[in-house]
Protein backbone atom coordinates (compact mmCIF):
# COMPACT_ATOMS: atom_id res chain seq x y z
CA UNK A 1 0.00 0.00 0.00
CA UNK A 2 1.60 3.73 -0.52
CA UNK A 3 1.19 5.58 3.09
CA UNK A 4 1.82 9.22 3.60
CA UNK A 5 2.53 10.33 6.68
CA UNK A 6 2.15 14.13 7.77
CA UNK A 7 4.07 15.48 10.46
CA UNK A 8 4.64 17.90 12.81
CA UNK A 9 6.97 18.26 15.24
CA UNK A 10 9.96 20.85 15.53
CA UNK A 11 12.29 18.27 17.00
CA UNK A 12 14.31 15.86 15.41
CA UNK A 13 15.35 14.15 18.66
CA UNK A 14 11.99 13.96 20.11
CA UNK A 15 9.52 11.01 21.18
CA UNK A 16 7.55 11.64 17.81
CA UNK A 17 10.49 11.57 15.88
CA UNK A 18 11.80 8.36 16.93
CA UNK A 19 8.15 6.62 16.77
CA UNK A 20 8.07 7.81 12.68
CA UNK A 21 11.20 6.42 12.43
CA UNK A 22 10.32 2.93 13.81
CA UNK A 23 6.78 3.53 12.00
CA UNK A 24 8.42 3.85 8.45
CA UNK A 25 10.94 1.30 8.92
CA UNK A 26 8.02 -1.13 9.78
CA UNK A 27 6.31 0.16 7.03
CA UNK A 28 8.86 -0.55 4.54
CA UNK A 29 9.76 -4.01 5.85
CA UNK A 30 6.14 -4.97 5.45
CA UNK A 31 6.77 -3.99 2.13
CA UNK A 32 4.44 -0.83 2.09
CA UNK A 33 5.61 2.66 0.23
CA UNK A 34 6.03 5.69 2.28
CA UNK A 35 6.03 9.25 2.22
CA UNK A 36 6.39 12.01 4.62
CA UNK A 37 5.69 15.68 4.74
CA UNK A 38 7.86 16.89 7.62
CA UNK A 39 6.25 20.30 7.87
CA UNK A 40 8.62 21.71 10.21
CA UNK A 41 11.72 20.52 8.21
CA UNK A 42 10.01 21.29 4.87
CA UNK A 43 9.34 24.98 6.13
CA UNK A 44 5.94 24.86 5.68
CA UNK A 45 3.91 28.21 5.41
CA UNK A 46 1.17 27.41 8.09
CA UNK A 47 -0.71 30.66 7.49
CA UNK A 48 -3.43 31.19 4.40
CA UNK A 49 -3.18 34.58 2.46
CA UNK A 50 -3.42 36.18 -1.19
CA UNK A 51 -0.21 34.82 -1.68
CA UNK A 52 -1.70 31.46 -1.75
CA UNK A 53 -3.79 32.19 -4.73
CA UNK A 54 -2.42 33.58 -8.10
CA UNK A 55 -4.94 34.67 -9.80
CA UNK A 56 -5.66 37.06 -7.09
CA UNK A 57 -5.56 40.55 -7.47
CA UNK A 58 -2.62 41.29 -4.72
CA UNK A 59 -4.42 44.41 -2.74
CA UNK A 60 -7.94 43.72 -3.21
CA UNK A 61 -10.38 41.91 -0.69
CA UNK A 62 -10.07 38.36 -0.12
CA UNK A 63 -12.36 35.73 0.37
CA UNK A 64 -10.46 32.79 1.23
CA UNK A 65 -13.59 30.47 -0.42
CA UNK A 66 -14.51 32.27 -3.53
CA UNK A 67 -10.67 32.92 -3.95
CA UNK A 68 -10.13 29.39 -2.98
CA UNK A 69 -12.06 27.93 -5.62
CA UNK A 70 -11.65 30.24 -8.20
CA UNK A 71 -7.61 29.31 -8.29
CA UNK A 72 -8.13 25.42 -7.66
CA UNK A 73 -10.57 26.01 -10.91
CA UNK A 74 -8.23 27.93 -12.86
CA UNK A 75 -4.83 25.64 -12.13
CA UNK A 76 -3.49 28.62 -9.87
CA UNK A 77 -2.50 27.22 -6.74
CA UNK A 78 0.88 27.24 -5.46
CA UNK A 79 3.48 24.84 -6.11
CA UNK A 80 3.46 23.59 -2.43
CA UNK A 81 -0.15 23.18 -2.21
CA UNK A 82 -0.21 21.38 -5.57
CA UNK A 83 2.60 19.35 -4.18
CA UNK A 84 0.97 17.79 -1.09
CA UNK A 85 -2.35 17.09 -2.99
CA UNK A 86 -0.57 15.24 -5.00
CA UNK A 87 0.30 13.00 -2.45
CA UNK A 88 -3.26 12.98 -1.02
CA UNK A 89 -4.17 11.45 -4.32
CA UNK A 90 -1.07 8.82 -4.52
CA UNK A 91 -2.27 7.41 -0.76
CA UNK A 92 -4.14 4.76 0.04
CA UNK A 93 -3.65 5.53 4.17
CA UNK A 94 -2.96 8.73 5.41
CA UNK A 95 -1.39 8.94 8.97
CA UNK A 96 -1.55 12.84 11.15
CA UNK A 97 1.38 12.42 13.49
CA UNK A 98 1.51 14.98 15.65
CA UNK A 99 1.99 16.30 19.33
CA UNK A 100 -1.67 17.47 21.75
CA UNK A 101 -0.76 20.88 21.83
CA UNK A 102 -3.40 23.37 23.89
CA UNK A 103 -6.15 20.31 23.00
CA UNK A 104 -4.91 20.04 19.58
CA UNK A 105 -2.54 19.57 16.47
CA UNK A 106 0.51 22.14 15.95
CA UNK A 107 -0.29 25.31 14.02
CA UNK A 108 1.86 24.71 11.49
CA UNK A 109 -0.48 21.37 10.67
CA UNK A 110 -4.01 23.12 11.07
CA UNK A 111 -2.32 25.56 8.77
CA UNK A 112 -1.47 22.14 6.53
CA UNK A 113 -5.22 21.49 6.22
CA UNK A 114 -6.25 25.35 6.22
CA UNK A 115 -3.91 25.47 2.69
CA UNK A 116 -3.80 21.94 1.17
CA UNK A 117 -8.05 20.81 1.89
CA UNK A 118 -8.97 23.93 -0.68
CA UNK A 119 -12.29 24.96 -1.96
CA UNK A 120 -13.45 22.85 -5.22
CA UNK A 121 -10.85 20.01 -4.00
CA UNK A 122 -11.59 18.78 -0.24
CA UNK A 123 -15.22 20.75 -0.05
CA UNK A 124 -17.55 22.24 -1.72
CA UNK A 125 -18.13 19.51 -4.15
CA UNK A 126 -20.37 17.17 -5.64
CA UNK A 127 -24.12 18.13 -6.10
CA UNK A 128 -26.46 20.45 -3.76
CA UNK A 129 -30.26 19.55 -3.53
CA UNK A 130 -33.20 18.31 -1.78
CA UNK A 131 -31.61 15.14 -1.28
CA UNK A 132 -27.89 15.76 -0.99
CA UNK A 133 -26.33 18.42 0.07
CA UNK A 134 -22.33 17.93 -1.30
CA UNK A 135 -20.12 15.12 -1.26
CA UNK A 136 -19.08 15.30 2.38
CA UNK A 137 -19.16 13.61 5.77
CA UNK A 138 -18.16 10.08 4.19
CA UNK A 139 -17.95 11.23 0.31
CA UNK A 140 -15.57 13.11 -1.43
CA UNK A 141 -12.17 13.32 -2.62
CA UNK A 142 -10.90 10.93 -0.16
CA UNK A 143 -13.26 8.31 -0.43
CA UNK A 144 -11.84 4.94 -0.16
CA UNK A 145 -8.87 5.85 1.47
CA UNK A 146 -7.90 5.41 5.24
CA UNK A 147 -6.68 8.15 7.61
CA UNK A 148 -5.88 8.24 11.37
CA UNK A 149 -4.01 10.19 13.57
CA UNK A 150 -0.87 9.15 15.79
CA UNK A 151 -0.97 11.76 19.22
CA UNK A 152 1.18 12.22 22.00
CA UNK A 153 0.14 13.74 25.23
CA UNK A 154 1.73 15.01 28.43
CA UNK A 155 -0.66 13.81 30.57
CA UNK A 156 -1.98 10.59 32.36
CA UNK A 157 -4.67 8.47 30.45
CA UNK A 158 -6.77 9.13 33.41
CA UNK A 159 -6.93 12.82 32.65
CA UNK A 160 -8.60 12.25 29.38
CA UNK A 161 -11.04 9.73 30.94
CA UNK A 162 -14.42 10.66 30.22
CA UNK A 163 -14.27 11.79 33.75
CA UNK A 164 -11.00 13.53 33.89
CA UNK A 165 -10.62 16.98 34.18
CA UNK A 166 -9.05 17.08 30.24
CA UNK A 167 -12.27 15.40 29.12
CA UNK A 168 -12.57 12.55 27.36
CA UNK A 169 -9.98 12.12 24.72
CA UNK A 170 -12.28 10.78 22.18
CA UNK A 171 -14.98 14.29 22.41
CA UNK A 172 -11.21 16.15 22.49
CA UNK A 173 -10.55 14.78 18.68
CA UNK A 174 -13.83 14.50 17.14
CA UNK A 175 -13.95 18.06 15.14
CA UNK A 176 -10.03 16.81 13.95
CA UNK A 177 -11.60 12.86 13.25
CA UNK A 178 -14.77 13.92 12.21
CA UNK A 179 -14.34 17.62 10.93
CA UNK A 180 -11.15 17.48 9.36
CA UNK A 181 -10.79 13.52 7.59
CA UNK A 182 -14.56 12.44 7.70
CA UNK A 183 -16.00 15.44 5.76
CA UNK A 184 -13.79 15.02 2.50
CA UNK A 185 -14.39 11.24 2.82
CA UNK A 186 -11.79 9.75 4.43
CA UNK A 187 -12.69 6.28 6.22
CA UNK A 188 -11.43 7.09 9.95
CA UNK A 189 -9.57 4.64 11.74
CA UNK A 190 -9.45 4.93 15.91
CA UNK A 191 -6.24 7.47 16.68
CA UNK A 192 -3.30 5.74 18.49
CA UNK A 193 -2.98 8.67 21.38
CA UNK A 194 0.30 7.80 23.75
CA UNK A 195 0.20 9.61 27.22
CA UNK A 196 2.94 10.23 29.51
CA UNK A 197 5.66 11.73 27.37
CA UNK A 198 6.64 13.58 29.40
CA UNK A 199 7.99 11.38 31.58
CA UNK A 200 10.48 10.47 29.02
CA UNK A 201 10.98 7.20 30.64
CA UNK A 202 12.48 4.05 28.28
CA UNK A 203 9.28 1.93 29.59
CA UNK A 204 6.87 4.64 28.34
CA UNK A 205 8.35 4.92 24.81
CA UNK A 206 9.14 1.00 24.27
CA UNK A 207 5.05 0.85 25.28
CA UNK A 208 4.55 3.51 22.66
CA UNK A 209 6.28 2.26 19.93
CA UNK A 210 4.98 -1.43 20.31
CA UNK A 211 1.39 0.43 19.69
CA UNK A 212 2.65 2.23 16.77
CA UNK A 213 3.78 -1.00 15.67
CA UNK A 214 0.76 -3.14 16.07
CA UNK A 215 -1.07 -0.22 14.27
CA UNK A 216 1.60 -0.34 11.25
CA UNK A 217 1.08 -4.51 10.59
CA UNK A 218 -2.56 -4.55 10.99
CA UNK A 219 -3.27 -1.11 9.07
CA UNK A 220 -5.52 -2.81 6.71
CA UNK A 221 -7.55 -4.58 9.07
CA UNK A 222 -8.49 -1.92 11.99
CA UNK A 223 -12.27 -1.84 12.61
CA UNK A 224 -12.70 1.90 11.07
CA UNK A 225 -14.98 4.43 13.05
CA UNK A 226 -18.47 3.89 11.94
CA UNK A 227 -19.38 7.95 11.36
CA UNK A 228 -22.66 8.16 10.15
CA UNK A 229 -23.09 9.34 6.14
CA UNK A 230 -24.23 12.73 5.52
CA UNK A 231 -26.59 11.43 2.36
CA UNK A 232 -27.59 8.24 3.11
CA UNK A 233 -31.09 8.46 5.33
CA UNK A 234 -29.43 9.55 8.58
CA UNK A 235 -29.93 13.36 9.00
CA UNK A 236 -32.35 15.29 7.21
CA UNK A 237 -31.82 17.38 4.17
CA UNK A 238 -31.23 20.45 3.71
CA UNK A 239 -31.71 20.80 7.74
CA UNK A 240 -28.39 19.00 8.38
CA UNK A 241 -29.70 17.09 11.70
CA UNK A 242 -30.05 14.07 12.55
CA UNK A 243 -33.29 12.24 11.85
CA UNK A 244 -35.19 11.69 15.65
CA UNK A 245 -34.94 8.06 16.87
CA UNK A 246 -32.18 7.40 14.78
CA UNK A 247 -29.97 7.07 17.33
CA UNK A 248 -29.50 4.73 20.60
CA UNK A 249 -31.32 6.21 23.33
CA UNK A 250 -28.32 6.08 25.39
CA UNK A 251 -26.42 8.06 22.64
CA UNK A 252 -25.82 12.07 24.14
CA UNK A 253 -23.32 14.22 22.30
CA UNK A 254 -20.93 13.48 19.75
CA UNK A 255 -21.91 9.78 19.93
CA UNK A 256 -25.22 10.19 18.22
CA UNK A 257 -23.64 10.50 15.13
CA UNK A 258 -21.56 7.16 15.36
CA UNK A 259 -23.29 3.92 14.49
CA UNK A 260 -23.31 2.03 17.24
CA UNK A 261 -22.50 -1.89 16.91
Amino acid sequence: MKILFVFAHPDKRSFNYSLLNAAIRRLEENGHTVKVSDLYRMKWKGIVDEDDFLNHEKGTRLKVVLSSTKAYEDDQLTEDVLTEQEKLNWADVVIFQFPLWWFTMPAILKGWFDRVFTSGYAYNIGEHNQKRAGDRYGEGVMAGKRAFCIITAGGREQHFSERGINGDINDILFPINHGMLFYPGFTVLPPVVIFRVDSESTEVYMQAEKEVLERMDNITEIKPISYRKQNFGDYKIPELTLKDGVEQPSNTHFDIHIIQD
